[in-house]
């Protein structure tokens, strides 16, 4: 991790959550934002999340990306203790529904309580969402974004006239 003061959280519900997870804390890196990563259980450690959920705004975290699998209760619950914006990454587990549960446990969140809600185990979208977040008052993180998108469009106008010139 970074010697800066993180400014993103990523929470999980169990250390199996971590190769999916991951894929946030790879795209927070690349864009040099400091974040911290933790493993925080809405049901295991409920103590633990409140605290994590109310602290994070004291401690410097502007935005949380929060995922879990199964019943799937950490995004919504983190929500519900903080003013921050939550980006919820359903998790296909082993005790998942083919990971529906877990998209329907975030996506279906309460008026009142939202949460941004990515597809299932697509964390990397939930590390781009959070650049986003940040990047609205931050001119440079904005530059950057702005370059990222610009990239992403020339790789599918190289793919396309690949493509075009096949025999």
């Amino acid at each position: 991790m970074q010697q800066e003061k993180p400014i993103a959280g990523i929470i999980m519900g169990s250390s199996s959550d971590l190769p999916v997870m991951q894929a946030a804390a790879d795209v927070l890196q690349q864009f040099g934002i400091p974040w911290e990563i933790d493993i925080v259980s809405a049901h295991r450690t409920p103590l633990r999340m409140v605290q994590y959920a109310q602290s994070a705004y004291e401690r410097g975290i502007r935005v949380i990306i929060a995922g879990a699998g199964g019943a799937a209760h950490l995004p919504g619950m983190t929500a519900s203790l903080t003013a921050l914006p939550v980006i919820g990454v359903p998790v296909k587990s082993s005790n998942s529904i083919d990971g529906w549960d877990s998209v329907l446990s975030i996506l279906q969140m309460p008026n009142g309580v939202p949460v941004a809600t990515v597809a299932l185990n697509a964390a990397k979208n939930a590390g781009l969402l959070a650049v986003q977040i940040l990047a609205a008052n931050n001119p440079a993180l904005y530059e950057k974004m702005l370059h990222y998108k610009a990239q992403q469009a020339a790789l599918v106008e190289e793919q396309a006239q690949l493509l075009h010139r096949k025999p």
